[in-house]
């Protein structure tokens, strides 16, 4: 039995090895080319907060300090008065003076989505026709708007979306966190892309026409659906519209301050994933060859195993090498990896088991169509 184990979890680490090294190969052809696009067209940012979370206000900044020859008009929005963000939203607006900024503060519900519902509330202060929303953990370079606002106006686009790099903000979990971003996540976008298996759509970026998001049923139509960004994209594409990804990738500030805080955010994020594609999501398990290979070794502790574990952690290193080069990352810590993998894995298999998820101080229950319910304090 053992040895028929130690088989079975030897086969799956070999694919997951193949698979890596195919991913490496792709991530290295990834477009990062940045055509000259000047665009003028009005259009507002709508940035929902929650929290003053670190690098907030630079992250908000970037947005505003953008070659673009346009109007460019941004809505903050947050549901609590007592939100911390609204400092930060006021320092700004005191630093840009110049910029046409406006702040909703609306505690109005309109399900259990918490963001969704602050959007729907900021969009009685938006005045252009373009609308970008982006998360507010992201940060931009200055030609970002003019990209985005180029790749909207292609003939059959109704919307674009941008991957997402790591950029950890300080301490050992945002570093974990974002690593999970770097040598896992954007690798799979950009192997699920280029074998036509994903049809991403991302909160880092979400670019449409209001015509467009009306068409849709307004931001109204998400209020119970984990996965918004998501349903965004695939309602979208359901018009007979494409949502374009830009070759460019955005950067996500991670900045995760303690072990507590990257398992939940990642559980989330898994159990977002998994409520999509309950099939897929399944099948990437064999996106985990290092911990395959040590289950291979534990079971038989055959020299073959413990040849492949190597094999693993080379073809991983291979891996964070080719998506350290393509995507200018400042740091690639390969000493991690091991243990990156392992917690990866974790998350992979606790998300099969039913459970609810937490979100900025929220508690809430996913059913299997991935709508969402607050918990009860009894649960």
């Amino acid at each position: 039995m053992g040895y028929g184990l130690e088989l079975i979890f030897a086969a799956l680490a070999a694919a997951g090895c193949i698979y890596w090294v195919a991913a490496a190969f792709l991530v290295a052809r990834y477009g990062q080319g940045r055509a000259v696009a000047a665009g003028d067209t009005p259009l507002t940012i709508l940035k929902p907060l929650h929290g003053a979370e670190p690098g907030l206000a630079a992250n908000l900044a970037s947005f505003l300090d953008q070659d673009y020859g346009g109007p460019v008009q941004i809505v903050f929005g947050v549901q609590d008065p007592l939100d911390p963000a609204i400092a930060v939203v006021e320092d700004i607006v005191r630093t840009h003076p110049d910029h046409d900024i406006a702040l909703v503060v609306d505690s109005r519900r309109y399900g259990s989505n918490p963001k969704v519902s602050n959007l729907v509330n900021m969009m009685s202060a938006a005045k252009a026709d373009i609308l970008v929303l982006a998360d507010s953990d992201i940060r931009v370079e200055p030609d970002y708007l003019s990209q985005v606002v180029a790749a909207l106006g292609r003939p059959g686009v109704g919307a674009v979306t941008c991957a997402y790099r790591s950029a950890p903000f300080e301490g050992p979990w945002s570093g974990l966190s974002g690593l999970a971003v770097d040598s896992h996540f954007l690798p799979g976008v950009v192997v699920g892309m280029a074998c036509g298996l994903a049809e991403p759509c991302f909160g880092a970026t979400i670019a449409l026409r209001r015509k467009v998001l009306e068409r849709i049923g307004g931001f109204q139509a998400f209020a119970d659906i984990l996965a918004d960004d998501y349903a965004i994209g695939d309602a979208v594409r359901r018009l007979g519209l494409d949502v374009a990804v830009t070759p460019f990738v955005v950067t996500h500030m991670s900045n995760d301050a303690t072990f507590g805080e990257m398992m939940s955010h990642e559980m989330r994020w898994a159990k977002t994933v998994a409520g999509l594609n309950r099939i897929g999501f399944a099948g990437t398990g064999l996106t985990h060859p290092v911990p395959l290979a040590i289950l291979a070794l534990l079971l038989g502790g055959s020299w073959h195993a413990g040849l492949l574990l190597v094999a693993a952690l080379a073809c991983r290193s291979l891996l964070l090498l080719s998506v350290a080069r393509r995507f200018r990352l400042l740091q690639a810590p390969f000493w991690l990896l091991p243990l990156r993998d392992c917690l990866s894995f974790y998350v992979y298999l606790a998300s099969f088991f039913p459970s609810g998820v937490s979100w900025r101080g929220s508690h809430f229950l996913v059913e299997a169509d991935g709508t969402m319910a607050a918990r009860r304090e009894s649960e």
